[in-house]
């Protein structure tokens, strides 16, 4: 039997409800890596893909949001973990969906919750992108 936990529907009665399964929020992928800077210039599909990157770090509040998530000792932050940044939920909602879009975060809804974590290759990435060249 599966496991039951209960809910309240919109009359505020009680009834029990399954435990949902894990639903990925995704967005269209950017394809990382991009070469280094400095290495030879950049195509126009490689400036497209870091300028979507770079943009969606340039916001402040985002930018916080994704060190929270890429710092969180787990590898991946709920987002009632990392929303304190000085803003309101819906504008946290709109920031981590700006960041997903960038390809640089995933999103992944559990029940009534809903947990972040680094894309698989973005922090390497980008530390190839701006590493200096010898």
């Amino acid at each position: 039997m599966a496991d039951r936990q209960q809910g309240i529907s919109d009359a505020g009665e009680y009834y029990p409800m399954t435990n949902q399964t894990a639903e990925l929020i995704v967005e269209p992928a950017l394809e990382f890596p991009c070469p280094p800077l400095g290495a030879a210039e950049l195509s126009a599909a490689e400036a497209e893909r870091m300028a979507c990157m770079f943009k969606a770090l340039a916001d402040p509040v985002r930018l916080r949001l994704f060190s929270r998530v890429a710092a969180h000792q787990s590898g991946e932050a709920s987002v009632c973990d990392i929303q304190n940044v000085g803003v309101s939920q819906p504008t946290v909602s709109h920031h981590l969906k700006k960041l997903r879009e960038a390809g640089l975060i995933i999103s992944e809804r559990r029940g009534t919750w809903v947990y972040c974590r680094v894309a698989p290759g973005v922090l390497p990435a980008m530390a190839r992108m701006l590493a200096p060249i010898d």
